[in-house]
């Protein structure tokens, strides 16, 4: 392993709060299964940057039988940038450890354009920790497609087998593998600390 290839929710930054996705529901006015349902369906154009915010809410609003007017459309997009925004500590510790011992490092995550500018503003810090920044609706690709890994690879130089690709979801991991690169189903940050021979 010579570099590593981050994703960011679920791994760098936190999944979604519990808490804020209960409001969601609860606002929508839609059953649990419903309205996640619908707001995976069209997820990964919003996430490739295809969609912004309205458009990807009207998107949902179409799939669960209405039409959300402009200001509940503000709303659900203001808590879904809350329910993705917290950061895992520990893991944002290890990237820094790596950032600091000299090791390549770079972040491929599927974000839509207005948490991309949130955590822009936000957590600036921590996006530098990466020189090559995979943000998905700004590098046109979506994981698990294979354009957004190539896209990380050709910026950072390196051969895909000297990539540790780390995401905590298996589909994209193996989609990583099917291109040479090493890959890693993050659980958590003391064992990933531990499979980099950190510990």
């Amino acid at each position: 392993m010579e570099a590593v290839l981050f994703d960011m929710f679920g791994v760098v930054a936190m999944d979604q709060s519990p808490t804020v996705r209960a409001t969601m529901v609860e606002y929508s006015g839609h059953d649990h299964d419903t309205f996640w349902a619908a707001y995976w369906a069209p997820r990964q154009d919003y996430d490739r940057g295809d969609l912004d915010g309205p458009a990807y809410w009207r998107t949902v609003g179409g799939l669960l039988g209405e039409s959300f007017e402009p200001e509940r459309i503000e709303r659900l997009v203001a808590l879904d940038l809350d329910s993705w925004s917290r950061l895992n500590e520990d893991s944002v510790a290890l990237v820094t450890e790596l950032s600091e011992a000299g090791v390549p490092l770079g972040l491929l995550s599927n974000i839509p354009p207005e948490l991309a500018a949130r955590f822009e503003e936000r957590h600036s810090s921590v996006l530098d920790l990466f020189p090559t920044r995979g943000l998905s609706c700004r590098i046109g690709h979506a994981k698990p497609e294979a354009g957004a890994y190539r896209w990380c690879l050709e910026r950072m130089g390196t051969p895909a087998g000297e990539v540790l690709f780390v995401d905590d979801n298996r589909t994209n991991v193996e989609a990583a593998g099917k291109l040479g690169l090493q890959g890693h189903v993050f659980t958590s940050a003391p064992e990933l600390r531990r499979a980099l021979g950190r510990d």
